[in-house]
This record gives C-alpha cells, sequence and structure tokens, in this order.
C-alpha cells in the first residue's frame, strides 16, 4: 500500500470513528439511511478541512447574452399549456416564521384579505385548473414542525388533492455539530435546537426518498415548478414552462436583476469550465466579499424558484447513488441562536439552486421583479397589505395598474416592528396607502391612524422615548 492509500484509509477511519455517533442519533430518531449517508457526505467533507467556499478564482460573472429573458418569450404559450398537462406545483413550506415572531407555521399567516399563503395557493391552483380544464397537482414539502398544520388547513379545500399524488412530502434534519472536536451538539433546556434544516437542497433526496418522486412520475407527471411558499410572484406561467419544455433542459433557474436590496442574496455565476454555478455569502471568502455584493459585477440573484425535469432528476439520482454532491454550505452559528454564550456549532446546509452546476444543459432565465415579491419580515407582509398591490380574480397578487412606480420599497425599525403582533399594534387600520409611495423608511416607535397616505421617499423618524402617533387621515409626502 503507497503512502497516498495509507493516507486515504486512515482517513476513512479517523471519519468512521468521529460519524458513529451521529449515525446513532440519526437511527434513534428514525431517519432513513440514505440521509444518514447523505450528512456523512457532508461531515467527510467538513472533518477533511472543506469550508465549501467558491472563490472569485473558480467563477465568472454572468454576461447579458448568457440567459435567456423571460420578457422576451414569444409563442411559446400553446406549448406551456400542454406542458401544464404533466406539471407539479411544489411549494417549500417548512418554515415556522421565528423571525417574525411566529411560534407556528408562517404559511398560515395571513397575508390579504384574510386568505393565508395556503389559501391563496390553493385558490390559485384550484382556479388554474378550472380556467385550464387540467389537472396541475400541488404538493407542499413541509418541515416535521409545519406538516400536522398545513394539512389540517388544507382539509378546507376538499377537491385540492389530485388522484393519488400526496399534498406533501416531509424534508429531513440534520444534527448539529459542535465546532470544538466537531461532535453531535447536545442542549438538553430544549432537544429541538440540537438539529437544525439542512436547507431546501434537501428537496432532491426527500422527493426520492418519501416515495413522492416516483408517485409523480407514476402519474405522467414530467416537470415541476419549485418555489417558496412566501414568495407571492411566483406563480404558474405557461411562456416559461414552454420555453423549459421546448428546449428539453433539465434544470432551469429563475434570476432576477439585484438592487442594493439583494446584496446578501446567493448569486448566479458562470464555471471556469462552462456551465452555471450559485454562490451564497455563507460559500464567498471573507476578503470577497465586496466584490460578492456588487451588483454590478454580478447583475443576477437567484429567486429559488426553479423549473426541473423529473426523469432527468431521477437519472441524477440513480448516477449517484442517491446521494446529490450539492456544494456544501458550512454555517457556523451558536446552538441557541438567541445566546450568543452557547456553544458554536457548525450547520451543513445545501441550497436547492445549486443544482444548476450538476444537470448538463441546465440554464437560467432572466425574469422580472415581479415574480419574486418575497415575505421575510414584518415590513414585506406591510407592502403586501397596502393598496400598492392587488389581488386578482385568480388569486395572484400582482402589482396596482395604478401604480405608475418601481417596486416598493420598505424599510420598518427591527426593535419595534419586527414581531408581527408589534406590526399589528402599531398599524391597527392596515397599511397606510402606498399607491403612490417609492420607499418608506420607518425609524423609532410609531403608530399610524387610520387612511394615512404616503407619497414619494419618505422617511419618518421618531428619536423620543415616548410613542409618536400619525393622526388619521394625514398625507406625507416628500
Amino acid at each position: 500500500m503507497d503512502t497516498d492509500e495509507g493516507d486515504k484509509v486512515e482517513a476513512k477511519l479517523q471519519v468512521d470513528k468521529l460519524f458513529r455517533p451521529f449515525a446513532e442519533k440519526m437511527q434513534k430518531s428514525g431517519l432513513n439511511p440514505v440521509v444518514i449517508d447523505t450528512f456523512r457526505h457532508y461531515y467527510s467533507l467538513l472533518v477533511a478541512g472543506e469550508t465549501g467556499q467558491i472563490s472569485k478564482t473558480d467563477i465568472d460573472p454572468v454576461s447579458e447574452g448568457d440567459i435567456a429573458d423571460a420578457q422576451g418569450l414569444c409563442g411559446l404559450e400553446e406549448i406551456g399549456q400542454r406542458a401544464a398537462e404533466k406539471t407539479v406545483i411544489i411549494k417549500l413550506n417548512g418554515g415556522l416564521g421565528t423571525s417574525m415572531g411566529l411560534s407556528k407555521t408562517k404559511s398560515l399567516l395571513k397575508v390579504r384579505k384574510g386568505l393565508s399563503f395556503l389559501d391563496i395557493t390553493a385558490r390559485q391552483v384550484l382556479s388554474c385548473r378550472q380556467r385550464s380544464g387540467g389537472k396541475l397537482p400541488v404538493v407542499f414539502m413541509n418541515s416535521f414542525a409545519t406538516e400536522a398544520d398545513t394539512l389540517k388547513a388544507l382539509s378546507a379545500y376538499k377537491d385540492l388533492a389530485y388522484n393519488n399524488i400526496p399534498l406533501s412530502f416531509l424534508q429531513h434534519k440534520f444534527p448539529r455539530i459542535l465546532q470544538d472536536g466537531l461532535v453531535p451538539a447536545t442542549w438538553p433546556e430544549d432537544l429541538d435546537l440540537e438539529w437544525n434544516p439542512p436547507g431546501h437542497g434537501d428537496i432532491y433526496i426527500a422527493l426520492a426518498d418519501s416515495g413522492m418522486l416516483q408517485k409523480l412520475l407514476d402519474a405522467d407527471i414530467l416537470y415541476a415548478f419549485i418555489s417558496n411558499v412566501d414568495n407571492m410572484g411566483a406563480i404558474m406561467d405557461e411562456n416559461i414552462l414552454g420555453y423549459f419544455a421546448k428546449n428539453n433542459f433539465p434544470f432551469m433557474m429563475e434570476v432576477a436583476h439585484r438592487s442594493e436590496a439583494d446584496t446578501k442574496g446567493g448569486h448566479l455565476a458562470t464555471k471556469k469550465g462552462g456551465g452555471f454555478a450559485l454562490r451564497e455569502i455563507a460559500q464567498c471568502p471573507q476578503e470577497e466579499l465586496g466584490e460578492f455584493q456588487d451588483i454590478a459585477t454580478y447583475k443576477y440573484f437567484n429567486t429559488n424558484t426553479i423549473w426541473i425535469n423529473l426523469k432527468a432528476l431521477r437519472e441524477l439520482l440513480e448516477a449517484c447513488g442517491n446521494i446529490i454532491p450539492l456544494p456544501m454550505i458550512r454555517n457556523p452559528k451558536t446552538i441557541d441562536p438567541k445566546d450568543e454564550s452557547s456553544p458554536p456549532v457548525y450547520q451543513l446546509e445545501t441550497a436547492m439552486g445549486s443544482a444548476i452546476s450538476l444537470f448538463d444543459r441546465a440554464t437560467a432565465i432572466r425574469v422580472p421583479r415581479s415574480r419574486f415579491i418575497p415575505v421575510k419580515k414584518c415590513e414585506d407582509l406591510l407592502g403586501i397589505w397596502s393598496d400598492a398591490y392587488l389581488l386578482s380574480d385568480d388569486y395572484h397578487i400582482v402589482s396596482n395598474p395604478d401604480r405608475q412606480l418601481d417596486m416598493l420599497a420598505v424599510h420598518l425599525d427591527d426593535k419595534y416592528y419586527k414581531r408581527i403582533d408589534q406590526l399589528k399594534s402599531r398599524f391597527p387600520h392596515g397599511a397606510p396607502s402606498l399607491l403612490e409611495c417609492l420607499s418608506l423608511d420607518v425609524r423609532g416607535d410609531i403608530v399610524f391612524g387610520k387612511g394615512v397616505q404616503i407619497k414619494g421617499n419618505v422617511v419618518i423618524t421618531n428619536d423620543r422615548e415616548t410613542q409618536m402617533i400619525i393622526p388619521d387621515g394625514s398625507t406625507i409626502e416628500i
């Protein structure tokens, strides 16, 4: 045995020894062997010193002509309509919305006219079926924390389930890793904190492991349209689907032009050897963060909306032994995110969009900003509540046609508006009129009266410790 081979054997023995308590913990939690093997793959990389970082020496910025523009597509709607008969909508629905002060499934939050994310999604699908006469199944990838609440809420829509395709499948979980010693993290105060979601890149293994992938293929479903449940702009577009189907792409990512609000989001790049790559901020070397956030250099961000050919996915899974080697994200945290003095841990995660680097002929398509309306914070929700948006008859959140401005930008002081209860108490009558508002920046403790109108680029500041009240019927214009 030569030295190199001997070193490899020694390294494997070391990983085997270190990984044994992780395997036992995951087995005890009921996780399937494929999940344990997947985690072992990433854990081995961590032990070997891999950071998951992608340097600018590995990638180049994307040029204008490298990807198609969705707004320039034409004549593809008929192809898209036919392809829709073989399409499933998959919504990523694993979040609890803790960043907004929620303790239950985030998609139950009321978004517009008393309807939740789940209500709007279900009604969009039912409306689309009624209009086209097609089937268009919808499936939710839930976490252990959101499964029960989601299925209970969806039980109100008796016609939503299609044929023998279940409405949901479960994403997995990974053990958190103590940075000191790379051993399983323990936290008796809250055992749930010993685990982390493995990122939405888990969807590929979860589809296969749950049996959902085979059920879809057995039902003659070929294409999947996948997006976050809280992205109110991610709706079925038959022109985009027609482009995807006509070109027989295995994978396509929707990207949009970056703005100053998107500097921390994952961006699209081209690999030095050809093809595309996705780089998240956690994968960027510290010394390159300035360039990472330069929106003139890296022009396109990942909307986390993708189109995928399910047969191509099955072939990739089979070729990889069901362990798709997505680029690893090593995410340093404290085990209790609310306690910075708690032990430092690593979360091993993957990004769904990073699969763009694994499929031959994978591509991206530039979409208008209107297809990316995420609700991640209370300030996003306030915008959706306002008259800057409308809920159409087919349950799409759309920009108000009376609005003659660019996309609305809202910033609210986290100290007073971060949680949903804080938002409601300071906007007791709902959102002010933002129809003629380009941006709103609220700093300090301020309560908005009924019928308030905001116009232009407005900054409202209260430096006092006492609460400021904006009277009913006020118009603030700058």
